[in-house]
């Protein structure tokens, strides 16, 4: 039956019947006061968890001075949030957007237009079980049907290959004469999945030997999150673009293509735009964002409490292999694979129950994205209430 609050909604999502109202660091509570470890963080949104006091600030202070004004005009902000990401990436310059779909659009129509100016191609390359956006560009290049079902006929010249597979990029490249490769250093929407060691690295320079650009999506995992301020120095190497999202804004909508002098000079005045992108109010909250970020290593510490988190999973997945079939995760994106689809959804539902927020994902994967800021004994918290969830299911047959 439907919820009579969201009569006006389209109903594109499958919504918990819960309803927030406030929330602080790692909480929330909802409307009835119930309070919940919020280990969502908004899809990968909050990396400082929530109402951190100096994204708070910035956003007060800006909201107060200067909301927006466009792209027809400097805006002191996006200047030093630009100057920020620079100086701590392989970029040599920045286009802000909107969201991480957008940076993805941006991401193609600047990997095309470097294309059309060096032989003429446009074809990309993406992976199977990559999700890149939900626009019809980002569909194109997105290797899930089930978000694709109902939409083409799609942008021509995508093709793809198995994810973690660079020997079937390199077959494709041979194949196809394309710009670009585009993919995720770990697939968050497919389950978690993490590529081996020197995949990303065996990929660029399959670029290299093919003449094509290398773009990451660092949408989710990007800002601290695995460990890195961006997923790639783990494999230190240089990408060509990187689409940047979710955590940019620290919970305002910010999105970002990062991009190499020699590629970003393509975009020229009136190639591409945006009207709301960078304005004063979402690169305030991101220069706040990634300020923290870096001034408190907070990448550095996803990275020890990822591991503090895995280690306490495997424990649970040891105690219970019938029904947890994997752990996984690099810094603070974590996936927990259950054996059985209808036991993955009795657990998550007896896990919100028990006051843990997680996100089930493939439809038998908790993905699990903490805020960098949690701590050990909220991941305690969470690792009893897993071990409790499972217990319950198990005993209720």
């Amino acid at each position: 039956m439907e919820d009579p609050k969201e009569k006006y909604l389209m109903e594109t999502y499958s919504r918990l019947p819960i309803t927030m109202r406030k929330g602080s660091g790692s909480w929330l509570w909802d409307t009835e006061g119930k309070k919940y470890l919020d280990y969502t963080t908004g899809i990968a949104v909050n990396n400082l968890g929530h109402c951190h006091p100096k994204i708070t600030d910035a956003i007060v202070s800006q909201a107060a001075t200067l909301v927006h004004t466009s792209n027809l005009f400097n805006i002191e902000n996006q200047s030093a949030l630009s100057e920020m990401l620079v100086s701590n990436s392989f970029a040599d310059r920045v286009f802000f957007c909107n969201s991480g779909t957008e940076a993805v659009e941006g991401s193609i129509k600047l990997a095309k237009k470097w294309g059309a100016q060096n032989g003429g191609r446009h074809a990309i390359i993406s992976t199977e079980g990559a999700f890149h956006g939900r626009t019809l560009g980002a569909l194109s290049a997105t290797g899930s049907e089930k978000y694709r079902e109902g939409f083409s006929p799609f942008l021509e010249g995508f093709h793809f290959a198995p994810y973690a597979d660079p020997e079937a990029i390199a077959r494709l490249a041979a194949e196809t004469s394309p710009c670009a490769v585009i993919l995720e250093p770990v697939q968050g929407e497919n389950g978690v999945i993490i590529p081996p060691p020197g995949y990303l690295r065996r990929v660029s320079r399959i670029c290299g030997e093919n003449d094509m650009l290398l773009i990451l999506d660092e949408i989710q995992v990007g800002m601290g999150r695995t460990g890195r301020l961006f997923a790639y120095e783990h494999e230190d190497i240089k990408p060509d673009i990187v689409a940047l999202a979710k955590a940019l804004g620290g919970g305002v909508p910010c999105g970002a293509v990062l991009a190499t002098e020699n590629v970003a000079k393509h975009f020229t005045p009136g190639a591409h735009g945006s009207t709301f992108g960078g304005n004063p109010l979402a690169a305030g909250a991101a220069c706040a964002a990634v300020e923290t970020i870096l001034e408190e290593n907070l990448s550095e510490q996803a990275g020890r409490l990822g591991d503090y988190f895995l280690e306490k999973l495997e424990e649970i997945r040891q105690k219970y292999p019938k029904y947890i079939k994997d752990v996984r995760g690099k810094g603070l994106i974590i996936g927990v694979e259950f054996s059985d689809g209808d036991f993955a959804r009795d657990c998550f539902s007896v896990s919100v129950k028990n006051g843990l927020l997680v996100i089930l994902t493939v439809e038998r994967v908790f993905r699990i994205l903490p805020p960098l800021n949690t701590n050990e004994e909220e991941i305690d918290f969470a690792i009893a209430t897993i071990t409790k969830s499972i217990e319950e299911v198990i005993s209720s047959g």
